[in-house]
């Protein structure tokens, strides 16, 4: 068994312009001072990474790496987040979705998802140029629109978005194949890969791929009321990223799973700083050590209710406090050596 390495923390949701959230330097120097061991780092905020440049220069990637562990911290994995889901997108959002590309393919679905599919390629010489062995992602939709239609679903329409999926991301798994990185799709909802069924829909479409694995992220199957701790105990050998982020889902008399077209403070179900949800993590690190997790343990900042900066203080607390150093010898597995003929006396069979 492996101790989970950990506390890390993903830095997409701390980004900005003002210090000490606005260079590369100073936010992991404030991730190093809150007691963070590794940062994961987004791949669309042009002041933390060139990804071009880290993908086709070494050069710059070692370089690039020397700037983040001169702080303190070292990079654990990077993230496509924004980039996957514009691999697959429905008209439905195309406007909406114009916001993660640059200003150059607004308005060409086409050439949105070229830029999409290129960049994903470069993410993964990225990440074997950087010595990372995982990568994060989302894999769009092309289906969510139709999750619970009225009126039905034509037959056949679910199987042909899954057929889709699985051909525009094949070529791109072959490529994080050839620089030996795991693509690790976050499963969540709005994304086609939203829960356990789905993602075994898309892993039969890429026949496998020994690329095409999972981050485990808890939060957002509590907001689907799914067992995410069952989640583990079937699909551990896929899991290679984990974030650590904490939710609630309390139902009333007038909103529910839906949450009733309400701000993220008025749903049931609402994502929270870590320990101030329902999230049973000391079962989840329990079972990641159980299943030799090989991987970090980043906090996912996202709260309707803390201040983020407190929730990042406590985060690197609260992961510290869960890890679990295993132990390199089981007590009760220990045996005295025996012969067999003691043994078939023991049974008496002698």
């Amino acid at each position: 068994m492996r101790t989970i390495k950990g506390p890390a923390i993903f830095l997409a949701q701390f980004a900005g312009d003002k210090a000490p959230f606005d260079t590369l330097e100073n936010i992991c120097r404030w991730a190093a001072d809150l007691g963070y061991k590794g940062v994961q780092l987004p791949t669309w905020p042009s002041q933390f990474i060139d990804l071009e440049k880290a993908a086709t220069s070494k050069s710059y990637a070692d370089d690039l790496k020397g700037r983040v562990e001169a702080q303190g911290v070292q990079i654990t994995e990077l993230s496509t987040h924004m980039q996957g889901q514009l691999v697959a997108v429905h008209p439905v959002y195309d406007a909406q979705m114009d916001g993660f590309a640059p200003p150059e393919v607004h308005g060409n679905s086409a050439a949105r998802q070229q830029w999409a599919v290129q960049q994903l390629k470069w993410a993964a010489m990225a990440a074997k140029n950087l010595g990372l062995t995982a990568h994060a992602t989302f894999s769009g939709a092309l289906a969510w629109p139709f999750l619970y239609p009225f009126p039905e679903r034509p037959a056949g329409l679910v199987e042909e978005a899954f057929d889709e999926l699985a051909q525009r991301w094949t070529p791109i798994l072959d490529v994080f194949e050839e620089n030996g990185v795991d693509l690790c799709y976050e499963i969540h909802p709005g994304e086609d890969l939203h829960d356990g069924v789905s993602y075994e829909m898309f892993l039969e479409r890429v026949k496998n791929h020994p690329r095409a694995n999972l981050l485990y992220d808890p939060s957002h199957f509590v907001l689907q009321c799914l067992d995410y701790l069952d989640y583990i105990d079937i699909y551990h050998e896929r899991i290679r990223m984990f974030h650590v982020k904490d939710a609630e889902f309390n139902p009333t008399g007038r909103v529910g799973v839906y949450g009733g077209f309400q701000s993220w403070v008025n749903r049931a179900g609402r994502f929270r700083s870590v320990g101030d949800g329902q999230v049973d993590f000391t079962s989840i690190f329990s079972k990641m050590a159980q299943y030799d997790f090989p991987g970090w343990a980043v906090l996912e900042w996202e709260c309707a209710l803390k201040h983020p900066e407190d929730g990042a203080r406590e985060g690197a607390e609260f992961i510290a406090a869960h890890i679990i150093r295993v132990t390199e010898h089981a007590s009760l597995d220990d045996v005295a050596a025996g012969s067999r003929a003691d043994n078939r006396k023991l049974l008496g069979l002698s």
